[in-house]
């Protein structure tokens, strides 16, 4: 440990000259060439052999990796990866289908025609793309919404009697998903064309985390009438899951028992074989597909006991074999929709692109964000057409894809290939299946999520506002619906960083004098007349004024205070040099007309001649007194000299004040990573009124957009150049200490603290 401190204590003799930005310029020769907007614009249209093979290359980069592809060391993996995920598509997808209020076999669709697409153009090599809980309930907040059951209920034979047209309730349900899922995918592809991948950025871990919770939410109240066998009203808009949890309880006297139990015993059931899967999984290498055994035990109980008939449960009904031709839209219908399929893009993207990463830092590879936008806006649009609802990512099926070797996106074909021969022999045999057991796997499958509520301890302790805006997300999205929260939520999550920037921590530094180590602490000695300030944040013009404020208060120095109390003593001096010159000239005037009456009194030739002539006697210019020139007997060359000397105030501190002034303040601009018109015209008038107070002002830590925001704000001219601009606050300060001299030679000392050096 000695020998560690006895290194780190080592001298480093250094010698340069002190660098304005000026001197940097000179040293760096800094170039003034630019390339025009007309050559940038040439150079990204052309259009070259390699660049279009690269371009086409990364469009499409299934054709860039699968020749590549190791087939000995990733196939059994993947093989065995794609069946376990294939088989938990199938409850997966039937039992979201319900979250999207459509029937379950366009679940099975979006499981298969997506992955597909995401196959060719996607790049992660991990991620399960494919139907999601938050994705679906935010389908059928729309579904819903834009075709209630109001709208298709028939009436009976009796007056009193009514019928609910299911099919033709399904039917437009399903065209309504499909018309949000492909206008939601064109978003998500205009996006990534236009390189627009970044638009996640604003999806904040926290916010994201909260925003699936409170999906979550949502989503286990959408279920609990297939859990209690009941018919609530559909509410939509702010405040309709209060109103739903209210109808909820207002029908609990209906509830059907048979649904009741089958839930009950679904759940308990999912959650014991979950358990005993979890403890099995060091000895199993394959997962136990506990979701697929149970919807398989639940179909034959139910077709056995016909719960259908003779207890009231409802099942799944038919399943269509085969797939289905390509639709077209409802064209009609995308201008309801258009800020559901927004949200439904950015949301999609976020969660993908999230788990993406995750992966790709842990396995060493590169997620392009922007093909992802691609690869998911293709799988959505071109789903969208064959009756799909949106998708994403799934972590569950992200894990069981992970977990069982799987190495690359052969793992998600080979898991469509499944879906497909489900669709085309097996569907049909999934038809007694209770939906109560759909809504059970979904109750389980979201334990996770809601295990995501001891974040707000964590968050607590470390980021109290990312905590804030954890609940606030929560609370939003809970009381409107996901689309009208998630944007509540990102405008919150914007207002706590403009809050952030708007108010200053300021540091007002101490520079020791022998040892040149910029401080915040008490116990260090400032060096008289030189002041460090340095603010948190960027200046612009939601935190102009108090930048100047914080200034003021931290340096003790009032500007305009001081120049107020300056302007009155130039007031006092002037009337004080008026009244001088005033007393002054009667004074001539006086001493003017005595020596008029001792002329008279004692004539000379010269002054009789010139009194007689009319003209008015001449005295010299001289510092002869009148005594003088009467003890001579030349009283005609008696003197008057006017006063010179005029009484003078000059300009002292404020009274009100004992703060003396300072030498020079430097202002360290490191944080600023851009100036706005206002944040220019702050640093102007600083330096101007600093320097009117006889205090000079110097810059330092600019970078360089900002040293150009100053230079296009017109900061500089012939008065003010960029000889106080300082590449670091350590060459202001020895520039301040040292006067005009700029060539210092210091001693860099290898401490603990961030830049020690003592000044030789």
């Amino acid at each position: 440990m000695k020998d560690k401190d006895l290194r780190k204590r080592v001298p480093y003799h250094i010698q340069r000259d002190v660098l304005d930005e000026l001197g940097v310029d000179q040293v760096a020769e800094k170039s003034d060439f630019k390339i025009s907007a007309n050559e940038k614009l040439r150079d990204a249209v052309r259009c070259t052999g390699p660049r279009f093979k690269s371009c086409f290359l990364s469009f499409v980069p299934l054709l860039a990796w699968l020749p590549r592809y190791p087939f000995r060391e990733n196939a059994i993996g993947d093989l065995i990866s794609g069946i376990s995920v294939g088989i938990m598509h199938l409850p997966q997808g039937m039992a979201y289908a319900l979250l999207a209020a459509v029937p379950p076999v366009f679940g099975l669709y979006s499981s298969f025609y997506p992955i597909l697409i995401y196959f060719i153009f996607g790049t992660s090599k991990h991620i399960s793309v494919g139907t999601y809980a938050v994705m679906s309930v935010m389908i059928g907040s729309v579904t819903e919404r834009l075709a209630p059951d109001s709208d298709f209920v028939i009436p009976g034979n009796d007056t009193n009697s009514t019928t609910l047209d299911v099919f033709s309730r399904d039917a437009e349900r399903v065209k309504i998903a499909a018309t949000v899922t492909f206008l939601s995918g064109i978003f998500q592809l205009l996006l990534g064309l236009v390189r627009f991948g970044f638009v996640v950025t604003y999806l904040s871990e926290p916010l994201v985390r909260a925003y699936t919770t409170a999906a979550a939410i949502h989503v286990i109240v959408s279920q609990l009438k297939y859990s209690f066998g009941i018919n609530p009203q559909r509410y939509s808009g702010p405040l309709s899951l209060i109103y739903t949890v209210i109808e909820v309880c207002a029908l609990l006297g209906q509830t059907n028992i048979g649904t009741l139990v089958v839930s009950i015993v679904t759940i308990i059931g999912l959650v014991a074989a979950k358990e005993l899967s979890a403890l099995a999984a060091r000895k199993i290498p394959i997962p136990i597909p506990v979701e697929l055994i149970t919807i398989i035990i639940a179909t034959v109980v139910s077709w056995q006991m016909d719960l259908k008939t003779e207890y009231g449960v409802e099942v799944v009904g038919e399943i269509p074999s085969g797939l289905q031709a390509p639709v077209a839209p409802a064209v009609s219908l995308l201008g309801s929709m258009v800020g559901d399929a927004f949200a439904l893009a950015v949301v999609g993207y976020g969660i993908a692109i999230s788990l993406g990463r995750i992966f790709a830092l842990k396995y060493a590879y590169k997620v392009d964000s922007n093909q992802e936008l691609i690869a998911l806006g293709l799988s959505n649009s071109i789903g969208g057409l064959f009756n799909c609802f949106a998708i994403s990512c799934s972590m569950s099926r992200t894990m069981v894809q992970v977990s069982t070797g799987g190495k690359s996106q052969v793992a998600g074909a080979i898991s469509a290939v499944v879906i497909l021969v489900i669709l085309l022999k097996i569907g049909e045999l999934f038809e007694e299946l209770p939906k109560a057991v759909l809504a059970a796997i979904i109750y389980v499958n979201l334990q996770g999520m809601m295990k995501q509520f001891g974040d707000i301890c964590s968050l607590w302790r470390t980021n109290k506002v990312d905590m804030v805006v954890w609940v606030m997300t929560l609370i939003l999205t809970v009381l409107f619906n996901p689309d009208l929260g998630l944007a509540a939520s990102i405008a919150f999550s914007i207002l706590t960083v403009v809050f952030r920037t708007h108010y200053l921590f300021i540091i007002f530094c101490y520079f020791e004098y022998n040892v040149s180590v910029f401080f915040t602490h008490l116990q260090v000695k400032e060096i008289p007349g030189i002041m460090i300030f340095r603010s948190s944040a960027t200046l612009y013009f939601a935190n102009a004024e108090m930048y100047i404020d914080a200034l003021y208060e931290k340096t003790g120095v009032d500007v305009a205070k001081l120049l107020s109390h300056k302007k009155k003593l130039e007031a006092k001096r002037l009337r004080k040099e008026k009244k001088a010159a005033k007393k002054a000239k009667k004074e001539a005037k006086k001493r003017a007309k005595e020596a008029v009456k001792a002329c008279l009194c004692f004539p000379t030739e010269s002054a009789v001649s010139a009194f007689n002539q009319g003209e008015e006697p001449q005295f010299s210019d001289t510092d002869e007194s009148g005594e003088e020139a009467e003890a001579n007997g030349d009283v005609h060359k008696l003197s008057v000299k006017e006063p010179k000397d005029v009484a003078a105030v000059e300009a002292g501190p404020d009274p009100d004040t004992d703060t003396p002034l300072p030498r020079a303040i430097i202002l360290d601009l490191s944080p600023v990573n851009f100036l706005d018109t206002v944040g220019v015209k702050t640093l102007r008038n600083i330096y101007k009124d600093y320097g009117e107070a006889g205090v000079q002002v110097y810059l330092c830590g600019c970078q360089r957009g900002v040293v150009e925001s100053m230079e296009k704000g017109d900061f500089f001219n012939e008065k003010v150049t960029k000889s106080i601009l300082f590449s670091s606050v350590h060459d202001a300060v020895l520039y301040c200490q040292q006067g005009n001299s700029k060539e210092v030679q210091y001693i860099l000392m290898s401490y603990t603290h961030t830049r020690i050096s003592e000044v030789s």
